[in-house]
């Protein structure tokens, strides 16, 4: 099991910044790739950035320029961040820290982080 704990959600207005984080415990071992998926509402999840253990990132077109996504370690899968900069009221939804893994279910989710963005 790995469990992952999330950090950093809130209110900003727009053209702000903000940073979430997420802790990994458990079989980090396993982690292949972390990630941040995000929920607005009436819309599906989407995918907003990934980094694998191989340190190759993947973005949303609607971040890419933005957003950065990092971890704390580049040897290890343990804490990953989203630094949102030149935020935009479009970015407003739940935010979810994913993991992919080796091991059964093969995926992890954190708990969803609200982030709002508003004048």
């Amino acid at each position: 099991q790995v469990q992952l704990v999330g950090s950093g959600g809130g209110l900003v207005q727009p053209g702000g910044s903000l940073r979430l984080s997420c802790a990994a415990s458990g079989s980090i071992f396993s982690i292949m790739a972390m990630g941040w998926y995000r929920q607005a509402p009436g819309k599906q999840r989407e995918l907003v950035a990934q980094v694998t253990r191989g340190g190759i990132t993947d973005y949303a077109a609607s971040v890419k320029g933005r957003f950065t996504i990092f971890r704390d370690n580049p040897k290890n899968m343990n804490t990953m961040y989203l630094q949102m900069n030149s935020l935009k009221p479009e970015d407003t939804a739940v935010y979810f820290c994913h993991v992919d893994t080796t091991i059964t279910p093969r995926e992890f989710w954190g708990l969803g982080m609200q982030v709002t963005v508003s004048s």
